[in-house]
């Protein structure tokens, strides 16, 4: 028979496997709890990549370019027109101006040039485009660009703006209309190419601004290169540089037809991936075009 005090050590002995068991049993525990949360982390974040990846957000190739055309609903237009600008300095009454031939931009239709000798650099005009869009009344302005006016006119008397289309549009942070060449047949490749056989020259100067409802000639990065493209402009025109001679101003009748045709947006098949212009959505093609004055 044990005494007491081996029963006690015993006891003491048990009790001391017992918590070294016990201690073990925590210790595996914690081991696998670790594991379970590590594992849970890792099929959490594969989840969110895989997400975030089939939906195009991880992907830069797969998001739309920044300039990419807005949805019609998305465009905002301003209503407030741009203050006209102003010569610092008036012209010499009259000017001549100096039309010279450019095989390049022969037009379709054969058109005479304009006479350049005493040209007036005083007073306006105002014309009318009929289109299939609306009526788009201008009022050109001669103290502006005597030269672009003096083209402008010659080109409606003779027909030449008749059944040409207008190939270019800006919906988004420019928002303009490009008319003028008679050649555009929607084909973003080769529209913007056309003129009337002949240009003009420049008559922009640094003080030139441009937003709603501005008149200005269309023309390429080379000086003198004007000829019968020209836009108009019925929104903002951020960081446009002042180079492209003001003529005029659109009527607030016009303005109406170029936020409608606006609203309509760019035709996506044709959209510029750079800056988002292309052909309109709502053709926009001149039946005529009437000098009033």
């Amino acid at each position: 028979m044990s005494t007491n005090q081996q029963r006690r050590e015993a006891a003491k002995r048990k009790l001391e496997r017992q918590l070294v068991h016990r201690a073990e049993r925590v210790k595996r525990r914690k081991i696998v709890g670790v594991g379970v949360v590590g594992g849970v982390v890792l099929i959490v974040a594969g989840a969110v990549v895989w997400i975030v990846n089939s939906s195009g957000g991880g992907d830069a190739a797969a998001s739309p370019p920044s300039s990419a055309p807005p949805s019609p609903s998305a465009v905002t237009i301003p209503t407030q027109r741009a203050p006209m600008p102003k010569r610092p300095t008036p012209l010499a009454n009259p000017v001549t101006c100096d039309y010279k031939a450019d095989a390049k931009s022969q037009a379709p239709k054969k058109v005479n040039k304009p006479d350049g000798a005493k040209v007036s650099s005083t007073g306006t005009v105002s014309v009318t485009l009929k289109s299939t869009a609306g009526d788009i009344p201008l009022t050109l302005d001669r103290a502006l660009a005597p030269c672009a006016v003096q083209s402008f006119i010659s080109l409606a008397n003779q027909g030449f703006f008749t059944d040409t289309m207008c190939h270019r549009l800006g919906a988004s942070e420019f928002q303009f209309l490009q008319c003028g060449d008679p050649a555009a047949k929607g084909d973003p490749q080769t529209d913007g190419q056309g003129g009337p056989g002949y240009t003009m020259p420049d008559e922009a100067f640094p003080q030139l601004t441009y937003g709603r409802g501005i008149l200005a000639m269309a023309k390429t990065s080379a000086p003198n290169s004007g000829g019968s493209q020209f836009f108009m402009v019925n929104g903002n025109a951020p960081g446009l540089t002042p180079d492209y001679s003001v003529f005029g101003s659109i009527s607030d009748e016009g303005l109406k037809v170029l936020d409608k045709v606006t609203k309509a947006g760019v035709n996506p098949a044709t959209a510029n991936p750079q800056d988002g212009t292309g052909a309109p959505n709502m053709p926009v093609k001149f039946t005529g075009a009437t000098v009033n004055s």
